[in-house]
């Protein structure tokens, strides 16, 4: 095979001031620290240290001579990076376990440190000055990655197909760099998909890791095939397993994970849960200027990955059994997990709307996010926004930077009662944003994409018409724990009963055995917690659900001494 080598990717604009934290040399007495954890070895010209798909590549720091890291596209390499003497390799898949995106192998012959990944974490958790710096780079190369779409997935679609959006958005809200080659721009796209037999019922299609074609495929199957949860045992008994990664789950991994714990998160779709979907967040504690839900999720996950707690993405548990010595959950392809303590966070969804098509549009018109990816989707269009709580509010303002124009439909006669004061404020600035009070949306059309939505004033029982082609629906919330039942007292809308709102007859249906009330958080089973929005009685606020989050980790704390 001839091989073309091209020049390596170029740093994204955003990361250029920021190269020396991408690529730090380190000092002499670093490298002795790192030494002490891993391994020298000598190394020879050619010689290859891990191929692209390997599971868990080792760490590596260049002593002497250097080392290239490329990515192989037929017969072009595609440098990502050559890293000289006190310099070292990898990025976030190095933390997380998953497969590695590059290939490295030796230029010329040197000395090298190595160092497998559970050594690496147990640098990074030890040494608080290698640990910033090594978490940094890796960090912002995962950055740099995503931003120049280098990884091991291609997705082809359209945005005309709903399927398209999710498969994007999984991908994206996983932090996981793919290309995407759009075939609504794109023109010479089909003589690929005559080489892979690849028909418009099968779009989108992903091309995983160069090997497979995934046709239309589902979250798991994705994660599966890219390896996100290649480096997890499901087998032992965990001290905690977490059901729901959103800033209560986070929160109790970042905490699990620190103090020691064996945590394990089942999340599935993506870290950040509800919040992570909005675009901005502002009146979260330490923020003055915001943070974007899926920047606030993104953080918090690297963080619970850095303190050893293991997230299992795609993975929905299915039901939970509680007749056990220890709990038993069931996932989706029937695997079961064991656990010492549970702590259910599987927050809420937004409640569907009873309008006929709906689920049809999904994808089509009809979004449950309002992030970057759904903006460029509409961008230019009058469009509506459905909700009077916070997040109507987020994306209404949102959404007003690149729409022609919003609007906000609210069913209740006043936002005050149902959202901050400094958004309705910022709602009353833009005057690209109308409020419609007392109105629901009640239909919509179209044949294939959402073409014309109609709703009605509530007051008059006057019905509208207008011609907008994106809708985006954030009203109320429907708690997930139908895999719940039979197992934990619910109250009258399904949300999670715990503490003083337990019942003696609670108590008595579950058989608590304990001589003690329930916690704080617990429900009617001894060592299973719920936090968040799923929780009876929550208060909808990110900063409460990261509290509640790490107090869950001191209840389980005691039960396990009990």
């Amino acid at each position: 095979m001839n091989t073309v080598t091209a020049a390596e990717y170029p740093i994204p604009e955003a990361l250029k001031g920021r190269v020396d934290q991408m690529f730090p040399t380190l000092t002499l007495a670093q490298m002795e620290r790192i030494a002490a954890h891993g391994q020298i070895r000598q190394v020879s010209q050619g010689e290859v240290l891990f191929v692209a798909g390997d599971i868990e590549a080792p760490f590596i720091v260049v002593v002497r001579g250097e080392v290239e890291v490329f990515r192989a596209t037929g017969d072009t390499e595609n440098q990502i990076r050559t890293h000289g003497p006190s310099q070292f390799s990898g990025e976030m898949n190095m933390v997380s376990g998953r497969r590695a995106l590059g290939t490295a192998r030796v230029v010329g012959s040197g000395e090298i440190i190595v160092m497998d990944r559970e050594h690496l974490l147990a640098l990074i958790q030890t040494d608080s000055e290698l640990g910033e710096i090594i978490m940094r780079a890796f960090i912002l190369r995962r950055t740099g990655l995503i931003a120049n779409r280098t990884g091991d997935a291609v997705v082809i679609g359209s945005l005309q197909c709903g399927e398209t959006l999710r498969v994007k958005e999984f991908l994206t809200r996983n932090g996981h760099p793919y290309a995407y080659i759009d075939l609504d721009r794109e023109d010479d796209v089909q003589e690929f998909l005559d080489r892979f037999h690849v028909g418009p019922n099968d779009i989108p299609v992903v091309l995983c890791r160069g090997e497979l074609v995934l046709r239309r495929p589902t979250n798991e199957q994705i994660a599966d095939c890219l390896g996100f949860n290649d480096a997890i045992d499901l087998g032992h008994v965990r001290d905690v397993v977490v059901v729901g990664a959103g800033p209560a789950g986070l929160a109790a991994a970042v905490y699990g994970g620190s103090e020691g714990l064996d945590v394990l998160v089942l999340e599935t779709m993506a870290p950040g849960g509800q919040a992570g979907a909005s675009s901005k967040i502002e009146n979260y504690i330490g923020f003055p200027n915001g943070i974007s839900g899926m920047e606030l999720a993104s953080r918090a996950y690297n963080q619970a990955q850095k303190f050893g707690a293991q997230f299992a993405i795609a993975k929905e548990a299915a039901r939970l059994k509680c007749g056990q010595t220890h709990y038993s959950i069931v996932i989706g392809n029937g695997t079961i997990i064991h656990a010492r303590t549970i702590i259910i966070a599987t927050g809420a969804e937004y409640r569907k709307l009873q309008v006929e098509k709906l689920q049809q549009y999904e994808g089509l018109g009809v979004y449950y996010a309002a992030t970057h990816m759904e903006s460029q989707v509409c961008g230019g269009d009058e469009i509506v926004v459905v909700g009077g709580g916070n997040s109507a509010g987020q994306a209404a303002v949102f959404l007003a930077r690149t729409a022609r124009g919003v609007h906000l439909l609210v069913r209740s006669g006043d936002l005050a009662d149902t959202m901050s004061s400094y958004l309705i404020r910022r709602i009353e600035e833009t005057s690209a944003i109308s409020v419609h009070t007392n109105t629901e949306l009640v239909a919509l059309e179209g044949s294939r994409h959402v073409e014309r939505m109609l709703w009605r004033d509530n007051r008059t029982g006057s019905v509208e018409s207008r011609p907008f082609r994106h809708v985006f629906i954030m009203t109320g919330a429907s708690p997930s724990t139908d895999w719940l039942d039979g197992c934990v007292a619910l109250d009258e809308r399904r949300f999670v009963k715990t503490g003083p709102d337990l019942t003696s007859v609670d108590l008595v249906a579950a058989k608590w055995t304990s001589a003690r009330s329930p916690y704080l958080l617990e429900t009617n089973l001894p060592g299973v917690f719920a936090v968040g929005d799923v929780r009876s009685g929550n208060i909808k606020r990110v900063a409460s659900a990261v509290g509640e989050g790490s107090i869950a980790i001191s209840f389980v704390h005691r039960v396990l001494r009990e």
